[in-house]
């Protein structure tokens, strides 16, 4: 049996992918749309090619992928790359480990560059008050 793809739904994984609001992207399209028409526009399984193509033209996605995004293909092709992957998940670990200990590792070096400079600030401050002294 083969599932149907939902033109509408693909509509709005894309904008939220994007990050545009229902009310932006009826902006775009124009003074005869809104939110309420946007959202209604997304529940439907087909959408009309011409409508499709300004959507496209809006989002900068080519309408082949309203027309094509299959879900569930997807997520099965995601799946199977990483079930197939060869490294094992702790690498993924150590690397996030391994950003931390940098992390410390800078923090550490800058309250050393702060305390250095705190230092020299006042050994500045004794020579200036020897100056001021010897005059």
């Amino acid at each position: 049996m083969e599932q149907k793809i939902h033109q509408g739904r693909n509509v709005k994984r894309f904008r939220e992918m994007l990050g545009i609001k229902q009310e932006a992207l009826a902006f775009d399209l124009g003074e005869d749309w809104n939110q309420k028409k946007i959202s209604i526009l997304e529940q439907k399984a087909v959408v009309e090619e011409a409508l499709l193509q300004k959507i496209s033209e809006v989002l900068k996605i080519p309408v082949e992928a309203f027309q094509n995004f299959d879900e569930e293909q997807a997520i099965n092709i995601i799946s199977n790359t990483f079930d197939n992957c060869q490294q094992p998940a702790s690498v993924f670990y150590n690397s996030t480990v391994n950003q931390l200990d940098q992390l410390i590792k800078l923090h550490e070096e800058k309250i050393a560059l702060y305390e250095r400079m705190l230092k020299e600030k006042d050994d500045m401050m004794v020579r200036l008050e020897n100056l001021i002294r010897s005059k």
